[in-house]
C-alpha cells in the first residue's frame, strides 16, 4: 500500500504523460465532420450561454441527440474562447486528463492494488483508440459523458462505505447529468451490478466466521497473551466450525443489490426510449429493410474480434469504417464461437479470477448500445465506441499477466519491462495519430489509405476542398462518391453547392433537384435549390422553395432573411418586413434583418422606422447599415 506522497507522482506522470502524447490538439483545426453541426455552423451555439439557448438544449433533437449538457459545453466553450479550435481542443483533453486520473482514484480505492491501477489508468490515457475521443471537437459528449460516469463510480464508492440516503441520490444525480451528456451510460447500472461482484464483494456472505476472524488483530488482554498460540487455533477452529458448506455468494444477497439499481434501471430505460426517439426523428436510425438483422448481428460479432485486435494492435485506425455487408460465413461463425468461448472461461473462472469476468463482460457489456444491433448512422465501427469499453480489457491485462508471471523468478523485473515498453509503445503511437487530425484533408487522406475509396470519407473530403476554395477537387470527389453509392442524397447536395460557388446555377439546380427526388423533405438541398434560383432572378420559384423549407423547420432563420430579400426583389416589401420580423424573433442579433429592413421601410416611406432598425443594423456591426449612416451624418 502506498503513501500518499508516493501517490503524488502516480497522477503527476498520468497527467505529463497523457498531455504530452496529445499535444498536437493544440494545433488542430476544426474538420468538416461533423464540427459544423455541432459548433462552427451551428447557430444556438455560437451565441452562447443564453436563457434561450439553454432552452434550446433541453428540448431539442438537433443532430438526432438529446444531450443537453454536451450542447451547453460548446456554448460554454464558445462564450469563452470564441471559435478558435485551440481552446475548444484543449478542454477535451483536460476533460480527458481528469477522466484519467478518476479512473486511477477509483480503482486504487476499491481495489489497493496502486501498481495495476496505475497501469490501467495509464493504458486509458495513451492508447491510440481514444485519439478520436479526444482530437475530435464534436466528440467531446464522449470525454465529457465519461466524467460524469467516473463521478458516478466515486459517488456509489463512498455511498457502499457509507450507505445514507443522500449518498444514495447523489450517485442518482451524477448518473442522470452523465446521460444529459451521453447516452453511452445506459450501460453504467450493469456496471455497478459489476462493481458489487468484484472488487467491492458485495456479493459475499457476510459470516460470523468473518467476524471471529478480527478477533485476531484484537489487543490481547495482560491475562490471555500467555495463551496466545492456543488462543489463534481456537480462533481457527471456530472459523471452521461456524463457515458455512455452501458457495460463498448466495442468491439472496444479489436480490438487494438489483433492488437498489432499480431507479438506475429505470432512468436507464427512459434515455434509450428518448434516444431512439431523438435518431429515428433525425433520420439516423438505419431500418432493418436496409440492413437486415443477421447482417447486424454478424457484423457486431466481427466487430467485437476487430476491436480487441486493434486494442492490443492499434494500426489501420480510422475516422471512419464502411459497412462491409455481410461477412465471409467462416468468419462470422469463427467469431461467434470465440466470443462464447470467452465468455464461458471468464464466468467458469469467475470465483478464482474475478477480474478477468469483471473486465471481460465490462468490455462486452458497456459495448452493446453501440455494437450496431440498432444501426445508427453507415459505419461498421468506431474508435470512439471504445473509450468507456477498453477499461474492462485494460483490466484484465493489468491484473492477469502478473498472475501469468506469478511463479517467474524474475516476474518483478519482467513486469516493469513489460510495462514501460507497452507505454512507450502507445504513447508514440497516439502521437503519431492525433497528427492526422491536424486538418480535414489529412484526416481524410489518412481514412482513405486505410479503408479504400468509400462515398462518406470522399464526400467529407470535398466539402473540405470546398471549404479552402479548391471546387475542382471537391467536384472530383463527389464524383466518385456518387459512383460508390449513387443513394446519397447529401453528396448531390454538396456537388449542387460547389457547382453554385462556381456560378453554374442550373447544374447546381439540378443536383439539387436529384436530392430532393430522393429525399422530398431534405430542408437543405430545397433551401440551396431556393438560393440559386435567386441567383438566376427566379424569385417566385425561390419562395416555393423557401416555404417548403419553412414549413418543415419553421425556426429555419436563413430561410425565413433569403424569403424576405426574395420578396423585397418582387415588390412585395410588407411581405418581407413579416419575414424580417421572424428572423429578428428568432435571432434578435441578426444585422442583416435589420437593414434589410430598413430597406423595406424605406421604399414604403417610413423613413422613422427605416432609421431605427439601421441604428440597430450599425450597432450589431453591420457595415451596410453604418456606411449608410455616415453618409447622412447620422449617428447611432
Amino acid at each position: 500500500m502506498l503513501r500518499k506522497k508516493q501517490i503524488l507522482p502516480v497522477y503527476l506522470f498520468l497527467t505529463v504523460a497523457a498531455i504530452i502524447a496529445f499535444l498536437q490538439v493544440n494545433q488542430c483545426d476544426f474538420i468538416s465532420y461533423d464540427d459544423p453541426t455541432y459548433v462552427t455552423e451551428n447557430m444556438h451555439i455560437r451565441h452562447g450561454i443564453t436563457m434561450e439557448t439553454i432552452r434550446w438544449a433541453f428540448t431539442t433533437y438537433y443532430a438526432s441527440n438529446w444531450h443537453p449538457l454536451t450542447w451547453m459545453s460548446h456554448m460554454l466553450d464558445v462564450q469563452l474562447f470564441g471559435l478558435n479550435p485551440r481552446w475548444h481542443h484543449l478542454i477535451n483533453l483536460f476533460f480527458h486528463v481528469t477522466n484519467t486520473l478518476l479512473l486511477f482514484f477509483i480503482f486504487h480505492r476499491m481495489t489497493k492494488a496502486p501498481w495495476k491501477s496505475a497501469f490501467v489508468a495509464a493504458l486509458f490515457a495513451l492508447h491510440p483508440l481514444h485519439v478520436e475521443s479526444v482530437a475530435w471537437v464534436a466528440e467531446r459528449k464522449d470525454v465529457l459523458s465519461t466524467f460524469f460516469w467516473m463521478i458516478t463510480m466515486v459517488a456509489y464508492i463512498h455511498y457502499v462505505e457509507h450507505p445514507r440516503l443522500k449518498n444514495y441520490l447523489a450517485v442518482l444525480i451524477f448518473f442522470v447529468l452523465g446521460l444529459m451528456a451521453k447516452p453511452m451510460l445506459v450501460t453504467l447500472p450493469f456496471v455497478l451490478l459489476l462493481l458489487d461482484y468484484w472488487p467491492l464483494q458485495r456479493f459475499e456472505l457476510k459470516t460470523s466466521a468473518q467476524k471471529i476472524l478480527t478477533e485476531i488483530n484484537q489487543p490481547a488482554s495482560a491475562n490471555t497473551r500467555k495463551g496466545k498460540s492456543s488462543g489463534k487455533r481456537t480462533v481457527q477452529a471456530r472459523v471452521k466450525e461456524e463457515e458455512p458448506a455452501d458457495h460463498k455468494y448466495q442468491r439472496a444477497l444479489i436480490y438487494p443489490l438489483l433492488l437498489e439499481k432499480i431507479p438506475f434501471f429505470a432512468l436507464t430505460a427512459f434515455s434509450c426510449i428518448v434516444t431512439y426517439v431523438a435518431q429515428k426523428n433525425g433520420g439516423s436510425v438505419v431500418s432493418l429493410e436496409v440492413i437486415e438483422p443477421v447482417v447486424r448481428i454478424a457484423n457486431a460479432s466481427v466487430s467485437y474480434i476487430i476491436y480487441i485486435g486493434k486494442t492490443f494492435w492499434p494500426n489501420n485506425l480510422a475516422v471512419y469504417y464502411p459497412y462491409p455487408g455481410l461477412w465471409p460465413l467462416w468468419q462470422v461463425f469463427g467469431a461467434a464461437l470465440l466470443l462464447i468461448a470467452v465468455t464461458f472461461v471468464a464466468i467458469w473462472q469467475a470465483e478464482r479470477l474475478p477480474y478477468l469476468a469483471f473486465g471481460w463482460l465490462w468490455f462486452a457489456g458497456t459495448l452493446v448500445p453501440v455494437i450496431g444491433i440498432v444501426q445508427v448512422g453507415g459505419q461498421a465501427m468506431a474508435d470512439r465506441y471504445t473509450y468507456i469499453p477498453l477499461i474492462g480489457l485494460f483490466i484484465v491485462a493489468a491484473w492477469g499477466i502478473p498472475e501469468l508471471l506469478q511463479k517467474w523468478r524474475y516476474r518483478k523485473e519482467a513486469l516493469i519491462a513489460l510495462s514501460v515498453l507497452i507505454l512507450l509503445c502507445l504513447f508514440f503511437v497516439t502521437w503519431r495519430q492525433v497528427g492526422y487530425w491536424n486538418n480535414s484533408i489529412a484526416l481524410y487522406d489518412h481514412a482513405l489509405s486505410v479503408t479504400g475509396p468509400n462515398d462518406a470519407i470522399l464526400n467529407n473530403r470535398g466539402v473540405a476542398y470546398g471549404q479552402s476554395g479548391n471546387l475542382m477537387h471537391a467536384i472530383s470527389d463527389y464524383d466518385r462518391a456518387i459512383e460508390i453509392n449513387p443513394g446519397n442524397v447529401e453528396i448531390y447536395n454538396n456537388r449542387g453547392i460547389a457547382y453554385g460557388k462556381l456560378g453554374n446555377h442550373r447544374q447546381a439546380i439540378d443536383d439539387f433537384d436529384r436530392a430532393i427526388k430522393l429525399n422530398p423533405e431534405y430542408e437543405e438541398a430545397l433551401f440551396n435549390r431556393g438560393i440559386a434560383h435567386d441567383k438566376l432572378s427566379f424569385h417566385r420559384q425561390a419562395i416555393e422553395d423557401f416555404d417548403r423549407v419553412i414549413k418543415i423547420n419553421p425556426t429555419h432563420v436563413e430561410a425565413c432573411f433569403n424569403r424576405g430579400v426574395a420578396y423585397g426583389e418582387l415588390g412585395n416589401h410588407r411581405q418581407a418586413i413579416d419575414d424580417f420580423d421572424r428572423v429578428i424573433g428568432i435571432d434578435p442579433e441578426d444585422g442583416r434583418a435589420y437593414f434589410n429592413r430598413a430597406v423595406a421601410f424605406g421604399e414604403l416611406g417610413n423613413r422613422s422606422r427605416a432609421i431605427e432598425d439601421l441604428k440597430t443594423a450599425a450597432r450589431l456591426n453591420n457595415e451596410d447599415a453604418k456606411n449608410f449612416l455616415r453618409s447622412e451624418g447620422i449617428r447611432w
